[in-house]
């Protein structure tokens, strides 16, 4: 059973919505690989979040055994993730598989993220398979989509089987065509053992557990294994598969399968994901290719709300990013907020995910600052310096030229919104490349934009003008020349610095006068005036002013010379000025989350 010749290694692959975590569940359904009590919709995704939003966050591999034409044969199935600010954590089951199943919506036909998922499958050199879902729906149109497919994608899709996820319709025909053309794994056992490292999770009891798919030789408990990159050495504690609802320990794990390696590995920094696992005693000569560089493109301050748990957000963290490889952080101060971490992220879905899963799963309690995405700033030395943390912005009189990120993005939507997307994105100082019609209703528009301007509501500003319609995917292309300026907020005459952005001369004004808006309604009255300002290049752009309280001081008059109201009222005056002079100002959390929130477009 256990034969290579008889293992499938696959993933599944689509645009978010499209029926990859249904279609699993079915195939589960088929190799009676859960327990009817035990079966649940989407049952790969076993976070909260995941089930709550109705989206993949986190690839699952599991391990399938299924016997066809008397034969038995060992799955091994990786659900991914549809939305694009995942597509890192698609990249990285890539490399596990040898082949794809492509699942597109036959209401929907292809969008944004099916041509990105398919374009990563080819680049990893896998076989692609489409699958035509949701044939069911009374609007569905096969044709229509399998026509798209491959005048879109360029893939045959002719002989693509039509598929009821919801239903099991047809699903039977999807494992039959993974048996039949998904090639088997290639490697021999005879060589050195030679494991890829693509994904890893943190237990408590036994330490960092990786996930690995075996290229060649044979990894069994009591070997001591050597990770390449780090150098560092252990000895394999237990070894097994990953079953859809536990961990199956085996005795070894040989070429072409996939599963899992527990080793007492304690620090979470030895563990790499894309790494390379050998034996000690027969270490192979050559590492295997890692995955691509993965660049962060939103980055944040991510603060404790109580100081005292700095540590346990360093730890949580650290655990996390074993979870997921394309989170990057350091240390960072704030003279408002104490001690935190610039966090960098792939979008802002996936830093609202992570800071979400570090408040539920470690129970922290977050400040975030607004999100910014890593400028080049030429100095007039002829230094160039790449800044994400708009308190390192040089002065104006060290600048010689700014520039910033530009995206080349794609919009998918049905052709009667064309209007409402080119208005969106000539108010994001867009330029327009080209439209492409994929058929008399549906067009493809191509937009070069600031990352800038696309990472605080772009997506859902989007799918709002077009009904829910249109999907979007981009690809950072660059930097090019812009006016940037640095917009700092003041609060009774002190700087802010978590408030502070980096932001395009045109839409300063606006910016700044949005947040002293919106901190205005935050910030709790005192009993004296709080100026709240918009700051840049030394000179004020906005500004709202929280109005104090104020007692009635002459109440107790009743009449007599108007100069003892006087007095009395300047006595008033002279007390708010000493106050406004050494008051401190207490700066809730909610104004930080609201500031985050505000439409800044």
């Amino acid at each position: 059973m256990n034969h290579k010749e008889n293992i499938r290694n696959f993933c599944i692959i689509a645009h978010i919505d499209h029926g990859k975590s249904t279609l699993a569940d079915r195939i589960l359904e088929l190799t009676c690989s859960v327990e009817k009590r035990q079966m649940s919709d989407q049952i790969l995704d076993n976070m909260e979040i995941e089930k709550e939003r109705g989206i993949t966050i986190k690839s699952r591999a599991v391990t399938l055994f299924y016997k066809f034409n008397k034969e038995n044969y060992v799955l091994n199935l990786i659900d991914t993730p549809g939305h694009v600010d995942f597509n890192y954590e698609v990249s990285r089951c890539l490399s596990a598989c040898e082949g794809a199943i492509l699942v597109v919506d036959a209401t929907q036909g292809v969008e944004a993220q099916t041509v990105a998922n398919t374009y990563l499958a080819i680049d990893a050199g896998l076989e692609i398979f489409p699958v035509i879902n949701k044939i069911d729906l009374p609007n569905s149109d096969p044709k229509r989509v399998i026509n798209e497919i491959e005048n879109v994608i360029g893939i045959s899709a002719m002989d693509a089987p039509c598929i009821s996820a919801k239903t099991g319709l047809n699903v039977q025909k999807v494992l039959e065509l993974i048996i039949k053309n998904v090639s088997s794994p290639k490697g021999e056992i005879k060589n050195p053992l030679k494991a890829l490292v693509f994904d890893s999770f943190y237990d408590p009891y036994m330490g960092v557990i990786v996930y690995v798919r075996i290229v060649d030789g044979t990894v069994k408990t009591g070997d001591k294994i050597k990770f390449l990159s780090t150098g560092s050495e252990f000895t394999v504690t237990e070894c097994g598969f990953l079953l859809p609802t536990h961990r199956k320990s085996t005795q070894s794990l040989s070429v072409g399968q996939v599963g899992y390696v527990a080793a007492s590995i304690k620090n979470v920094s030895e563990a790499r994901v894309g790494d390379t696992i050998t034996l000690v005693e027969n270490m192979t000569e050559n590492a295997l290719p890692g995955y691509r560089a993965v660049k962060p493109m939103v980055f944040c301050g991510v603060y404790p709300a109580d100081g005292a748990k700095y540590k346990f957000l360093k730890d949580a963290l650290e655990k996390l990013r074993l979870n997921d490889a394309s989170v990057t952080f350091e240390q960072e101060s704030s003279t408002a907020l104490g001690f935190g971490f610039r966090c960098g992220f792939l979008g802002l879905l996936h830093m609202e995910i992570i800071c979400e899963r570090l408040e539920r799963e470690y129970f922290l309690n977050l400040i975030l600052t607004a999100p910014s995405v890593v400028y080049k700033i030429n100095k007039n030395t002829g230094e160039t310096v790449f800044i994400d943390n708009p308190s390192d912005y040089p002065s104006n009189d060290k600048i010689e030229n700014t520039e910033e990120p530009i995206v080349n993005a794609n919009i998918y939507a049905p052709a009667e919104f064309i209007g409402c997307i080119m208005e969106l994105c000539q108010d994001r100082r867009g330029e327009f490349i080209e439209i492409k019609y994929i058929n008399s209703d549906r067009v493809n528009v191509s937009y070069k934009l600031p990352l800038n301007e696309i990472v605080y509501d772009f997506f859902d500003t989007l799918k709002s003008k077009t009904k829910g319609y249109a999907s979007f995917d981009y690809e950072l292309q660059g930097y090019c020349k812009s006016n940037l300026v640095k917009l700092d907020i003041m609060i009774a005459g002190n700087i802010v610095d978590a408030f502070s952005l980096i932001v395009h001369e045109s839409k300063a004004y606006s910016q700044g006068k949005k947040i002293a808006k919106k901190l205005k309604e935050k910030i709790p009255r005192q009993q004296f005036a709080i100026a709240i300002q918009a700051y840049i290049n030394g000179k004020v752009i906005a500004r709202e002013t929280v109005s104090p309280f104020r007692k009635d001081v002459i109440a107790k008059c009743y009449g007599g010379d108007i100069t003892r109201k006087r007095k009395l009222l300047e006595k008033q005056k002279e007390g708010k000025k000493r106050m406004r002079k050494f008051g401190n100002i207490d700066i809730p959390k909610n104004a930080f989350l609201s500031v985050l929130k505000t439409d800044l477009s």
